[in-house]
């Protein structure tokens, strides 16, 4: 089971969060996509743009944090924030 948690901060606090879970066979790049496109659309959000900062931080951490930067839109909030934290097991 792959599962994704998606939190947005503002001012320290965590005003939202969702856990978003993925069964499917695809490749763990397509359930992180799928799953921050999901995110987004349960929460009314924009899907962020990937910069090279928070693919290199997603890649050593598998969390990263998305700014107003990474937003066409201005967000209401400080950050969203991206975390997988169960991975499928490969055996």
């Amino acid at each position: 089971m792959f599962r994704l948690w998606s939190k947005q901060w503002k001012d320290n606090h965590m005003i939202s969060d969702i856990l978003i879970p993925d069964d499917t066979d695809h490749k763990r790049t397509k359930k992180v996509l799928d799953a921050l496109e999901k995110t987004c659309m349960e929460l009314d959000l924009p899907i962020p743009i990937w910069l090279d900062s928070n693919i290199r931080e997603f890649q050593l951490h598998a969390k990263t944090r998305f700014r107003q930067d990474n937003f066409m839109e201005t967000i209401p909030f400080d950050f969203l924030e991206i975390q997988v934290i169960e991975e499928d097991d490969f055996v």
